[in-house]
């Protein structure tokens, strides 16, 4: 299935961290934080601005972001979790 976002809307894959464990303690899925970075997977056309003119979205398809961790709408995608997001709520470009 293939999704693309609407104006200034990103579909972003979360990149999950690598599970560590100390002293024998694995802690379960449901306890864990999800990852507030992921992979920029499709952008939107961008968003109108008051005199009609659509200014592009910054970041492209590929690229690593930061994002909060409550922002966005969980979605899943043929059994894969993604978040869409505004451009307004990603924090930074990884680079």
């Amino acid at each position: 299935m293939k999704v693309k976002p609407l104006y200034d809307r990103v579909l972003v894959k979360r990149i999950e961290e690598k599970e560590q464990k100390r002293g024998g303690i694995i802690i379960p899925d449901t306890a864990k934080e999800k990852p507030m970075e992921g992979k920029v997977v499709a952008v939107g056309a961008g968003k109108v601005d008051d005199s009609g003119k659509r200014v592009p979205v910054e970041v492209k398809p590929g690229d690593r972001v930061l994002f909060g961790k409550y922002s966005g709408t969980e979605i899943k995608i043929d059994d894969e979790e993604h978040v869409i997001l505004r451009e307004d709520e990603i924090l930074g470009v990884i680079q």
